[in-house]
Parts: structure tokens; C-alpha cells; sequence
């Protein structure tokens, strides 16, 4: 069994679609950061840097339960150990780890930083918002050139993909129409109509 402790955000989403994709039995524990919940001692002791998602494995390898912070330290975690979304050796992997980074790196960062900015800012920044408005446009044309050529970010549908996702779900929170980046746009629809992954965007199940 795997505790997930997260709550609704593109980088929570992630490691439930993740799940789901394994078809693993998994106990999602809503962590309300609305609330300020992900600052209490039980999930410091957790997650050390107080931010969703977070695991505890209780069936890891080690023979001892596992907790990991990081979703795509979670993400890779959960690939290896089920030997599924992530190639195991050659070059495809590192192609997979790669735009996995480029998620981690630069559209979660940047997509967050618009969000803030756009949404959350107690006064507007024109500069923050245009300086991140930028870099988000230019973000989803390496995207939008890349998948030209490619069904998916890595070969195959993988972490890399299940990472993007949540992310360009919220495209319009960023102001992004996809009808501008068609190679994004049928990508994004390949994905969000996977089963999975529709039942890993609903978690957690909050009244």
C-alpha cells in the first residue's frame, strides 16, 4: 500500500495519475494547503520542505516503509519499482529523464509563477506578468515544435508526459489558447483521454 498525501495541483496530479496508471492500491490523504495543513509537524516529518505531493511506500524494497518528497523523484521512484513509464537503460530513457526536467525546470516553475502572478498577487506587477507571460508562450513552442514530430515526449508515453499534463491543464489559467499550438493541442487530448489519467485529475475527491 501507498500513502500519497496531496491535494488538487497539477504537481499532486501528477503522482495520482501515476498511480493510476500502475494500477497499484493507493490511499490518497488530502493535505488542504488552502489551510496551511502541509506546514503541521506529522507531514514536516514527511516532507521536510512542507509541499505536496509526498509518499510513503510501505511495501519498498528496503523492507521498510519509504517516504519521498519531489514528485518527479516520486515519479522516477515509482517507474523503477514497477518497470513501467520509464525505460529501464538506452537512450530512450534519458530522452524521457530529460523532458522530465524540462518539466521540473521550466513549465512547472514558470507556469507557477504566471499563475502567482495573474491570480494570486495582492497588486498587479506588470513586469512579473510580462516577463513570465513570455517565457510561458516560449515554453509551449519548444513544446509545440518538439511534438511535430513526436506522439509523445519521449518515445513512447511516459513520466515525462504524465508530469506535462496537469500543467497544460490549467493552460488557461496562463492565458494560453492551444488552438495556437496544435501539436500541444493533440497531444493534450491524447492524454486527458486516457482513463487514468481522467481518474488520477480527480484526486483527491474533495466535497
Amino acid at each position: 500500500m501507498i500513502d500519497l498525501y496531496t491535494w488538487g495541483t497539477p504537481n499532486g496530479r501528477k503522482v495520482s495519475i501515476m498511480l493510476e496508471e500502475l494500477a497499484t492500491d493507493y490511499r490518497a490523504i488530502s493535505i488542504n494547503i488552502g489551510k496551511n495543513e502541509q506546514f503541521s509537524n506529522e507531514f514536516f516529518a514527511i516532507s521536510p520542505n512542507n509541499k505536496i505531493p509526498a509518499i510513503i511506500d510501505h511495501d519498498s524494497k528496503s523492507g521498510s516503509p519509504l517516504a519521498l518528497f519531489e514528485s518527479g523523484a516520486i515519479l522516477m521512484y515509482l517507474a523503477e519499482k514497477f518497470q513501467r513509464l520509464l525505460p529501464a537503460s538506452g537512450p530512450n530513457r534519458y530522452k524521457t529523464i530529460q523532458w522530465l526536467m524540462f518539466q521540473m525546470g521550466g513549465t512547472g516553475p514558470t507556469f507557477g509563477q504566471v499563475h502567482h502572478f495573474l491570480r494570486a498577487a495582492p497588486e498587479p506587477v506588470p513586469y512579473a506578468i510580462d516577463r513570465y507571460q513570455k517565457e510561458t508562450a516560449r515554453l509551449y513552442d519548444v513544446l509545440d515544435g518538439h511534438l511535430a514530430s513526436s506522439e509523445f515526449l519521449s518515445e513512447d508515453y511516459s513520466i515525462a508526459d504524465i508530469a506535462t499534463f496537469p500543467w497544460v491543464a490549467r493552460h488557461e489559467w496562463h492565458k494560453i489558447e492551444l488552438i495556437n499550438y496544435p501539436n500541444v493541442s493533440r497531444w493534450y487530448n491524447i492524454i486527458g483521454n486516457r482513463e487514468a489519467v481522467k481518474k488520477g485529475m480527480a484526486i483527491p475527491f474533495v466535497n
